[in-house]
């Protein structure tokens, strides 16, 4: 069986095959409604759009999903929102098991602590949070990614996502508010970081034509996960 990570399907707007975490899937639902299958495990037929917000809006204006299937089919006009929320829920979820597996971390001493021992995965800071305190953190990691070139460390730079509301990871969390995260190591931490990513690619713009790497709040993503190239 191959992996996961080794397939590839066609994304039903643009026609071009790519890997399956470069995708989002859609399935008809009971209901006849057209819905986001994030998992990708839901039953029947999906239709696979590049995973991105635009092409999701894009995809339901060119009624994609349609010539897809080859039946009608009903869809949201607000489809690429309920995509997002869709990932953002599964993002929080990850969040909440890595927490209860002791790889996540709240708080800014703990989470500077976090960064300075090298322990960290990646830092996640609310899209409230103040600046000064942004920027207190995202100091401690560029100074964590600089050393570890310095010392030669192959592996890619520790990621920093800006994606969530402080209410919303502190009622996952079970927590008042959280301002500041850190995930680290441990498999359920990796498990949080990849559906990271995944929500950051789908909310990201391309940073230029030079690069083409896409940025969210001005963050490149980790450049291994970027499709975009």
């Amino acid at each position: 069986m191959a992996r996961r990570a080794d397939m590839v399907r066609t994304c039903a707007l643009t026609r071009q095959e790519r890997p399956v975490e470069a995708l989002v899937r859609f399935v008809v639902g009971p209901d006849g409604v057209l819905v986001p299958d994030v998992e990708a495990r839901a039953e029947g037929r999906g239709v696979w759009i590049t995973l991105s917000r635009e092409a999701v809006a894009e995809a339901v204006r060119r009624k994609a999903f349609a010539r897809s299937l080859k039946a009608p089919v009903a869809v949201p006009e607000d489809l690429a929102a309920l995509t997002g929320l869709r990932l953002g829920q599964r993002l929080l979820s990850a969040l909440a098991m890595a927490r209860k597996a002791g790889q996540l971390v709240t708080g800014a001493t703990k989470v500077r602590s976090a960064i300075e021992s090298g322990q960290v995965m990646a830092l996640l800071t609310a899209t409230d949070a103040a600046p000064d305190g942004r920027n207190k953190m995202l100091g401690a990691l560029r100074a964590l990614n600089h050393a570890r070139r310095e010392a030669g460390v192959d592996a890619p730079e520790v990621p920093h996502f800006e994606l969530l509301q402080s209410a919303e990871m502190g009622l996952a969390l079970g927590l008042e508010n959280v301002i500041h995260a850190a995930l680290t190591t441990g498999a359920a931490a990796r498990s949080a970081v990849d559906k990271a990513i995944r929500l950051a690619r789908y909310n990201a713009q391309p940073m230029d034509e030079g690069t083409g790497r896409a940025a969210v709040n001005g963050v490149l993503l980790p450049a291994e996960h970027d499709e975009r190239r």
